[in-house]
């Protein structure tokens, strides 16, 4: 078995990462575990823990889904949060609207559908996950926080490529192997 997801690679630049940086100072006592850098990605489809058996043909329904596929461009915009207000678990960027990456991942879960895996409960929200939150200390710092970076944003990031990543889950955090590549088509 492997622990799995289909996602794509994606590389903010560099004002973005002195956002991100900042932001991670701004709430360093908060147990917050936030992902590095070399980890940022969007996740398209999440397969979770899978029979290696399966790996090979959900690798050729994501060439068929790439090749028909166009190159991707969009900007990352605004921060949120999964969870409640009181409640946060997760920190994410959001994405300015972009029909191409919807519609990639809509795709994606159709057609893995109708090979027996299951659609995510949540509607697709395409997002970039910057942090988990175990708790938080102090509320009122926290969201204060989180409110003056409610307008973070990127430059235009192209993506050209969605990526099938196994996932082993560490200690000190998540390392990301790359399983297969598949380029976009269109």
């Amino acid at each position: 078995m492997k622990r799995i997801f289909a996602a794509v690679k994606t590389e903010p630049g560099e004002n973005f990462i002195r956002s991100f940086e900042e932001l991670r100072s701004r709430l360093i006592a908060e147990p917050v575990k936030w992902v590095e850098e070399h980890n940022i990605h969007i996740t398209i489809k999440f397969f979770g823990e899978t029979e290696e058996i399966l790996i090979p043909a959900i690798s050729e329904t994501l060439d068929k889904i790439a090749k028909n596929s166009p190159v991707i461009t969009f900007k990352l915009k605004g921060i949120g949060l999964f969870g409640s207000r009181y409640q946060p678990r997760v920190i994410w960027a959001g994405v300015d609207p972009s029909d191409s990456l919807a519609s990639l991942m809509q795709n994606t879960q159709k057609e893995m559908e109708t090979q027996g895996f299951k659609t995510d409960r949540q509607n697709i929200v395409p997002h970039l996950t910057l942090g988990r939150i175990k708790f938080i200390k102090d509320k009122q710092l926290f969201q204060k926080v989180i409110d003056s970076y409610r307008e973070l944003h990127s430059d235009p990031i192209k993506i050209k490529e969605c990526i099938l990543y196994e996932s082993i889950l560490l200690r000190d955090g998540p390392r990301y192997i790359s399983l297969k590549k598949f380029h976009f088509g269109k």
